[in-house]
């Protein structure tokens, strides 16, 4: 997969297969709409092109709204992309500007003139252009015009699956890891540097390795323990994974740490990825360390036989 992160270092292919979006998470429903321009593309002899946007266009038009996070950064979507078998990626800055296109103008500038559109597939809901006022109508429309074809994925094919990148996000945030794996298609997963932290759970018997996620917008799960698998250099491992404030010792910043089965090795300031596959219990504060302790170890055992061997 060839990858441009401004359009205009795109060279426009003989017969592009298009489609547009923000692709949060790269979800099953999602993966419906791409899959049909990869099998268009093979069947017609074109080339598949995916138009996505970062910063994400909410990050643009609500800039005050510092709640936005995403399933996935922008590296992350570009990788799961790839996977799925994609010819070319075009990740072009989106601007007020850019937001303020006319319906016809991003057809004819952007997905015609830019991009060389041959056949543009197309989810029926799709909006674009100035107040989001363009869509499958007007592509359809203007189709003859500047000699391409429009593919819908009709009503019925995208809501099969009954997945959106929103409803994703509230399962993450609420701890319903299994609901938003389903939804995705793949587990949910976060890539984090390990970083050094205050040795407190090594004190308890359980050692942890602090995670630093550097991109702010990246969706974390919602508080509590989670049966986990850590991959570090190629190599996966069982853990279990907190994430909380950590109140039975009063913490006052929220962590992120994984406690790794089998592994006793330095890996700070490493990246490594997590991948959570089951919820296991909230966030509680003990009434003392010792206490705390005792369910660490229940909290190994259940993680254990949920991961199995």
């Amino acid at each position: 997969m060839k990858t441009y992160h401004n359009i205009n270092d795109f060279i426009p292919v003989a017969n592009a297969i298009v489609t547009i979006g923000t692709f949060d998470g790269v979800h099953q429903g999602h993966r419906e709409i791409i899959s049909r321009i990869i099998d268009l593309a093979k069947e017609t002899g074109g080339e598949s092109v995916i138009l996505t946007f970062f910063p994400h266009p909410r990050m643009i038009l609500r800039p005050e709204d510092e709640s936005i996070k995403l399933i996935t950064t922008i590296a992350e979507k570009a990788a799961l992309l790839e996977e799925l078998g994609l010819n070319h990626l075009i990740i072009t800055p989106f601007s007020r500007d850019f937001s303020n296109q006319t319906a016809e103008e991003y057809i004819r500038d952007v997905l015609v003139q830019k991009i060389g559109t041959k056949n543009i597939v197309i989810g029926y809901d799709h909006r674009f252009g100035k107040d989001r006022l363009g869509g499958l109508a007007d592509l359809q429309r203007l189709a003859p015009v500047y000699g391409y074809n429009v593919t819908e994925i009709p009503e019925q094919d995208v809501d099969t699956v009954a997945v959106s990148s929103t409803r994703i996000r509230q399962a993450i945030l609420q701890g319903d890891i299994n609901l938003a794996n389903q939804c995705l298609g793949y587990p949910f997963f976060i890539n984090g540097k390990v970083i050094k932290g205050d040795q407190l759970g090594r004190q308890l018997g359980y050692p942890t390795a602090n995670l630093l996620v550097e991109e702010q917008y990246k969706l974390i799960p919602g508080d509590g323990i989670y049966a986990v698998l850590v991959t570090i250099n190629n190599a996966a491992y069982k853990g279990m994974a907190y994430i909380g404030h950590r109140p039975t010792i009063n913490g006052m910043t929220r962590n992120i740490e994984v406690n790794i089965f089998d592994f006793d090795e330095d890996i700070y300031n490493q990246t490594v990825r997590v991948q959570f596959l089951h919820f296991v219990r909230e966030d509680i504060k003990f009434p003392s360390l010792d206490e705390l302790v005792v369910q660490l170890g229940e909290d190994k055992k259940t993680v254990i036989k949920l991961l199995g061997n």
